[in-house]
């Protein structure tokens, strides 16, 4: 049976790659499975039949045969682990790379996710003016203790795996903000994420779905 996965039927990122699908969608892609993608209105992911794939109402889900998955880390970490490209051989490195893929969602993401909620769900706050200084200082924070542990590295540990797709993924969430710009480093790790073949076939089918109406 072909893997199904859901997306947005119109993304509020416009097709620009921040909606999680599109790290589902990569790791397809790098490991060569073919996939369908079932979109889905908002109204569509608050009724039954994608609670019962997603019980917190969000995409992207995974259906493959009569397994179904929610969260994105978990999607990414089972198609690592039964298909070939996305973890290492060696029982070590595997270890690490899945840390990586933890780091990623666990440790550089909340901080990223706090500067969206607040220049844009929160904008019109009065606190966020105060709070936004706060939350760059711990984005950049981060960013410090991972910029220094990459060095001029390609990868996070040796060649790329599932903690990259991950790591890189979560990353390009700062484009917008210019903090990545104060990265060198992790700038240009972004972009060598961003050339990789597979990425590109999954950025380019998302955006396709997000192609402005006639």
């Amino acid at each position: 049976m072909t893997i199904v996965i859901t997306a947005f039927e119109r993304s509020p990122d416009g097709g620009k790659g921040l909606a999680r699908d599109t790290r589902v969608r990569w790791a397809l892609e790098e490991a060569e499975l073919p996939y369908d993608v079932r979109l889905v209105s908002f109204q569509a992911m608050k009724e039954p039949a994608h609670l019962a794939l997603h019980p917190f109402g969000q995409i992207p889900t995974f259906e493959d045969g009569d397994l179904a998955l929610f969260e994105t880390g978990a999607i990414v970490l089972h198609i690592a682990e039964h298909h070939g490209g996305l973890l290492p051989k060696d029982g070590n490195a595997r270890a690490r790379a899945i840390a990586w893929m933890f780091a990623a969602v666990n440790t550089i993401e909340p901080p990223i996710l706090e500067l969206v909620t607040a220049k844009i769900l929160e904008a019109d706050k009065p606190w966020t003016k105060d709070r936004l200084p706060l939350v760059m200082d711990r984005i950049r924070e981060r960013l410090n203790q991972l910029s220094v542990r990459m060095g001029e590295s390609a990868w996070l540990d040796g060649a790329f795996s599932a903690g990259d797709l991950m790591m890189v993924s979560v990353l390009l969430r700062l484009r917008p903000s210019g903090l990545l710009d104060e990265y060198p480093n992790l700038s240009t790790y972004v972009a060598r994420g961003e050339a990789r073949p597979a990425y590109k076939r999954a950025f380019a089918a998302q955006l396709a779905v997000n192609a402005p109406l006639p």
